[in-house]
């Protein structure tokens, strides 16, 4: 690699163990619907996969129909991640909210105002064709230990 007039730059090799993979599985989560984990931590953070509104008590059941309960019911599914991993909402420092209709973005941020009262997280909110199961939101979240 050139640097500035001609000048090779080198970089020294950091020789370091790559961080333990630690795979998130609460119990009391509704199991994964297909090859994934609830959960991943690397290091300091934890990654969720997305959630949708699974009931954990009757997974293979309807999903809620209002979007409202529906983002209650996810946010709930995102708590019992937290919670296996003794973290708090003040521990999640991004989301990413995937609607199918951006239309309902404000009674969704009603209920998401609920559980991020203070130092909110940062935010990324797409619209997306459709979501599994029927779903009218999923959210992700990236938290620090």
């Amino acid at each position: 690699m050139r640097h500035g007039h001609g000048k090779a730059l080198i970089r020294p090799q950091i020789n370091r163990p790559m961080a333990t993979k630690t795979i998130i599985k609460p119990a009391t989560a509704a199991p994964a619907l297909g090859p994934y984990n609830h959960g991943i931590r690397i290091g300091e953070f934890l990654f969720s996969a997305g959630q949708i509104a699974l009931d954990p008590a009757h997974p293979g059941g309807p999903l809620p129909a209002d979007i409202k309960a529906q983002t209650e019911r996810v946010l709930e599914n995102i708590k019992l991640i937290l919670e296996d991993q003794k973290l708090s909402w003040a521990n999640v420092v991004k989301t990413t909210v995937f609607m199918t209709n951006l239309g309902d973005f404000a009674a969704m941020n009603e209920v998401y105002a609920r559980y991020f009262t203070t130092d909110f997280p940062a935010r990324s909110t797409v619209q997306v064709a459709a979501l599994p199961r029927g779903a009218q939101v999923e959210i992700e979240v990236v938290a620090h230990y």
